[in-house]
């Protein structure tokens, strides 16, 4: 128990909000006598990487980096009017947290519970050196709505709840004391600051980040109880751009249980939005206890994820898969130049994907999301919206956009890709059961081979759509004038 009058230390991470924060409420407890919120800048995920394949850092592209540094100014704007503030230091988190417990003499150190192997890593050192020098450290899991390792060890045969009932706000915070020698930014740096120069800031973002903006969402979706009552996925437009159909962000559990029990009748999990949250700790479970689960090699697991409404045993032993390496198409994907007009617009707007034909056909016949985010086919007739290739040299001129000079083509045959896909699948499948998922880099290679030589179409014929040369369209243009 921390000493009356002492110094405590609020380490914010992916919590980034003063609503249901156990860490910073248990902080601002009684005893503190000053309050040392901080937030870190990790070079590891945000150092500016000029080799990178998108804008951004080696981990982290410039919009997610955008939306942190929204969320801090918002957490910070939240510190100040609690007569409080954000203190943003920079560096490797373990060296930078040590520093400060040194210099501010705490007696307590707060932060959310992360899963993350990098984030455990970094907690075992900074909790080692707080238990040798004496210092008070509560870490709750608050980020999910269960414990990952309970449900994974199945204590007293259910998961715990990740917390006992919380204060939706805090009231009020200790004061600050001194900062000593740290280096401390005088604010929440801009990302010309931290070394993005060339990045336009004119730009609006489609998210703006921040706990303010999160509650404003979470309010306006809640407020729709027949909406909320009904929710089914994955049922829902994924089209919708102007009004989403979904809540665009996982509203904590409580406001959504209050809403379902003011009406008679709803949807039930997995489908429902309720059921949306619980998938999303499925899946930080499943992350938590897979070893080597950002890697292809090395990752096997079973998990059942208890009784919590997704009752279904969960089989995650993860293939081999010989994938091709083609830096062109994954240009192309990257910059919305695959020809897809799908998965073009999508890339440009970003969202998730099935088919890039059918899928969209499905839910927007008449190509409206294609045509707001890619404006080069607004003209396009409807019935070659999705397949702008297959439509006529005089269809494409009238609609101003000839597929090869105005839009690209497309990148591959979808038929042959997806049919490759499968091939490659099965094939991955086949060769894990035989060798009982102990496959090495010599049998992936030999499945590959062996799946080129087996391939239904040459490579250089990937397209098997017929397409209009650029020699067609100048011929055809000539006869215009």
């Amino acid at each position: 128990m921390m000493a009356s009058g002492s110094n405590s230390l609020m380490w914010f991470r992916k919590g980034l909000r003063i609503h249901d924060n156990p860490a910073l409420d248990y902080a601002a407890a009684k005893g503190s006598n000053h309050l040392y919120p901080v937030f870190v800048i990790d070079p590891h995920y945000m150092e500016p990487d000029p080799l990178a394949f998108s804008p951004g850092s080696r981990l982290a592209g410039l919009n997610r980096i955008r939306f942190l540094l929204d969320s801090l100014v918002d957490l910070d704007a939240s510190l100040v009017k609690l007569g409080s503030r954000l203190l943003v230091l920079k560096g490797n988190p373990t060296h930078v947290l040590i520093t400060c417990l040194k210099q501010w003499d705490i007696k307590r150190l707060c932060f959310e519970h992360d899963t993350e192997p990098y984030y455990q890593a970094l907690d075992s050192e900074v909790k080692n050196y707080a238990s040798l020098s004496g210092i008070e450290v509560f870490s709750p899991v608050s980020h999910t709505l269960f414990n990952p390792s309970d449900i994974i060890q199945k204590l007293a045969g259910q998961p715990s709840w990740a917390s006992s009932p919380l204060p939706t706000r805090c009231n009020c915070l200790p004061p600050l004391g001194n900062v000593g020698n740290c280096e401390i930014f005088p604010g929440v740096p801009s990302l010309g600051e931290l070394g993005y120069d060339d990045t336009p800031e004119d730009q609006c973002p489609l998210f703006k980040g921040g706990e303010s903006e999160a509650l404003r969402r979470m309010r306006e979706s809640i407020n729709n109880k027949e909406w909320v009552a009904n929710f089914e996925k994955p049922k829902g437009d994924p089209s919708a751009f102007l009004k989403p159909a979904t809540t665009v962000l996982s509203a904590y559990l409580k406001c959504i249980q209050d809403v379902l029990k003011s009406v008679k009748k709803h949807t039930s999990p997995p489908v429902s939005l309720l059921g949306q949250l619980l998938w999303r700790d499925f899946f930080y479970t499943v992350a938590f206890g897979t070893p080597n689960f950002d890697q292809m090699r090395g990752r096997f697991l079973r998990i059942q994820f208890m009784n919590i409404s997704i009752s279904d045993t969960r089989a995650c032993d993860f293939k081999q898969i010989p994938w091709n390496d083609d830096d062109e198409l994954l240009a192309a994907w990257r910059d919305g130049r695959t020809g897809f007009p799908w998965i073009d617009a999508i890339m440009v707007q970003y969202n998730r994907i099935y088919s890039p034909i059918t899928f969209g056909k499905k839910y927007d016949p008449n190509g409206d999301y294609i045509r707001h985010f890619l404006p080069v086919l607004k003209d396009m007739p409807k019935e070659y919206i999705y397949e702008p290739w297959t439509a006529p040299l005089s269809i494409q001129t009238r609609a101003n956009c000839i597929v090869g000079k105005d839009y690209p083509k497309p990148v591959v045959s979808h038929n042959y890709a997806s049919n490759e896909c499968r091939r490659k699948l099965a094939g991955s499948y086949e060769l894990n059961k035989k060798l009982n998922g102990t496959v090495t880099d010599d049998d992936l290679q030999s499945l590959r081979r062996k799946l080129e030589e087996q391939s239904e179409e040459p490579k250089p014929k990937r397209l098997k759509q017929k397409m209009i040369s650029l020699e067609q369209v100048s011929a055809h243009s000539d006869k215009r004038k």
